[in-house]
């Protein structure tokens, strides 16, 4: 797999020195700007900045000397003049697209570097998914830096992947040219209980020189979480409120605060800065997940600003959680994240810092996008045939497969009920009384059923268990084969012979999102690649996901990016319940645990 060509700045060294001195012309120069220092966190009016061989060769308040036949001189007209915009945390596979298509997505907004996360195709395709994605995101005009997936599975003896992955792997990956460090350690249990292959995964790292992400979702404070802190992640996006942000920043980790599709934890922790006067070089900004409809319509990492600046904080340190701090934090700052001598020519021209309009964006030098429309291609992998033959369900599912059998004799159950949280990644843990007919237990009111349907080894195995809080009415039902992060198959309805409908449609297409009502399909996103992705346009797949999104809304749910949700039902990571292909997990104890309640 062929790399986009990229001189070092060591290589580029001997020209950016001539260009700067004004022995050899510059290929870009911009004048009348006002530079943004995220450096010394100021605003520079009136200043110049000279490119050469896609590196910034001279900043400074005249640049006319770098001016020579051949240069092309642009007046920014008095705008603002920016870097591109870094996404600290994020995984590519929840906006649906491939690398390709979601930096032809992310790109007009304004996002420049990514630091993404693939451990949603290493559960489905192990190691070699992996490197598909690291060697697609290489071909890209922007900077994807991949992290190695840490955790597959995330939770070991409560679920079951596609494919495992250990300490060998992570070694391996390390020597990879684009890998950049160990994706988030999920499995703080193991890290907290000294697991040696935990362990092993996160020395490789360090000796690597590496960076290690971290995952601690759990509120507790306390020596757990100094425990997770002494093992070596360098960083954490699951904090939820202002303490947790603090408590991060105090131990040296990185507080990486984060504005998906569905996770709003900016604000609740933000304060830390605004209000608790805590050193802001210290905090990140990420989007963790974004699904394909808010990276076309609503933005990226320019929406997750925006939103920081409306939460109080000021643009110019809002912009350094986007830029500088993000690329420090990785060893990136003498590459990206900033406009200086020598880091890459990532740079947006803006008419405001705090509505954030993206008008210009550059990378390496070139312009990559004008007026939010996209000037570059992106090029594709030649994803193998087998890459889009994921789904092994095994047999075609009927409505008794999602039949629950009551306790003998019972005439009502007290059932353990997973209940979402709206834009929160974490569930509650809710018991309902359910009565039964027939000896099935029925799902009634508020509560639906969840099915898990094991798609990687066709065992036809489906485990079944109830949910609460999308607000579904009517006969309907959801099915997805992106389910964080094992990745089997996640059924929500209403009426079991829809369930069945829905996850026959998933197999027979090869992954994907899918929503029935009434016996019809109202809403299809196809995703084939892993079951998981689609190598189509991203405005394609974006009117598709609203589509489900919209088609969710007709089934009765009213809750804000409600998919996302959906999608995180089998991530037994993430406190307080899951569902997987083990059955019913209690992430607060880390154990299965049974459907009903005794006594009930």
């Amino acid at each position: 797999m062929e790399k986009t060509a990229f001189s070092t700045w060591a290589d580029s060294a001997p020209h950016l020195v001539s260009v700067a001195a004004g022995r050899s012309p510059a290929d870009l120069v911009i004048t009348n700007c006002r530079l943004v220092n995220v450096q010394s966190r100021e605003v520079l009016d009136g200043w110049q900045v000279a490119v050469a061989a896609g590196r910034f060769a001279f900043v400074g308040p005249d640049a006319r000397h770098c001016i020579g036949d051949g240069t092309e001189v642009v007046d920014a007209g008095g705008r603002f003049l920016i870097p591109g915009l870094i996404d600290g945390h994020m995984h590519i596979e929840s906006g649906m697209l491939t690398p390709a298509e979601f930096a032809a997505a992310v790109i007009p907004h304004g996002t420049t570097s990514m630091f993404t996360d693939p451990h949603e195709i290493a559960n489905v395709m192990g190691l070699r998914g992996v490197r598909m994605m690291h060697d697609e995101a290489a071909l890209q005009p922007v900077n994807i830096y991949t992290q190695m997936p840490s955790c597959a599975p995330s939770a070991p003896g409560l679920e079951t992947t596609g494919f495992e992955l250990g300490p060998e792997d992570v070694a391996e990956a390390m020597t990879w040219p684009g890998i950049i460090g160990l994706g988030e350690m999920m499995n703080y249990p193991g890290v907290i209980h000294g697991d040696p292959k935990m362990l092993a995964e996160m020395a490789a790292t360090m000796r690597a020189g590496k960076t290690v992400g971290g995952h601690y979702a759990s509120a507790d404070r306390g020596i757990p979480f100094h425990v997770y802190a002494a093992g070596g992640a360098a960083d954490d996006h699951e904090g939820t409120a202002e303490a947790d942000a603090i408590a991060r920043a105090r131990q040296g980790m990185r507080s990486m605060m984060r504005l998906g599709s569905a996770w709003y934890d900016v604000e609740t922790q933000i304060t830390a800065v605004t209000k608790k006067g805590l050193d802001p070089r210290n905090f990140i900004l990420c989007t963790d997940d974004c699904h394909s409809g808010t990276l076309v319509y609503e933005g990226h990492m320019n929406r997750v600003v925006r939103h920081a600046i409306a939460c109080g904080c000021e643009p110019l340190i809002a912009l350094q959680m986007a830029t500088i701090n993000t690329a420090s934090h990785f060893g990136l700052e003498r590459e990206i994240g900033s406009i200086a001598p020598g880091r890459r020519a990532d740079m947006i021209l803006t008419s405001s810092l705090t509505e954030l309009p993206i008008e210009v964006v550059y990378g390496r030098g070139k312009v990559l996008a004008r007026d939010g429309k996209l000037a570059v291609k992106c090029p594709h992998y030649d994803w193998p045939e087998d890459a889009r033959k994921t789904v092994h369900m095994g047999k075609v599912l009927a409505a008794k497969d999602f039949e629950i059998p009551a306790p003998a004799g019972a005439n009502a159950v007290r059932a353990k009920v997973i209940g979402v949280v709206e834009n929160q990644a974490p569930t509650k843990a809710l018991t309902f009384e359910l009565p039964v007919t027939e000896g099935r237990v029925q799902a009634t009111g508020e509560v639906c059923q969840i099915a898990l349907v094991e798609r990687h080894r066709a065992t036809g195995q489906v485990t079944n268990g109830f949910v609460s809080g999308f607000g579904y009415q009517g006969r309907m039902a959801i099915a997805s084969t992106v389910a964080h992060d094992s990745h089997h198959m996640i059924v929500v309805g209403t009426d079991r012979e829809m369930m069945a409908l829905a996850a026959n449609r998933l197999g027979e297409i090869g992954g994907g999102v899918t929503v029935w009502k009434d016996g019809k399909e109202i809403g299809l996103v196809e995703l084939p690649i892993a079951g998981l992705m689609s190598d189509s346009p991203a405005a394609e797949v974006a009117a598709k996901a609203m589509g489900v999104v919209k088609a969710m809304e007709t089934c009765g749910c009213t809750l804000n990016n409600a998919y996302m949700q959906h999608s995180l039902l089998a991530l037994v990571v993430i406190p307080e319940l899951r569902i997987s292909d083990m059955g019913l997990v209690d992430v607060r104890t880390f154990t299965v645990t049974d459907l009903f309640e005794e006594n009930a």
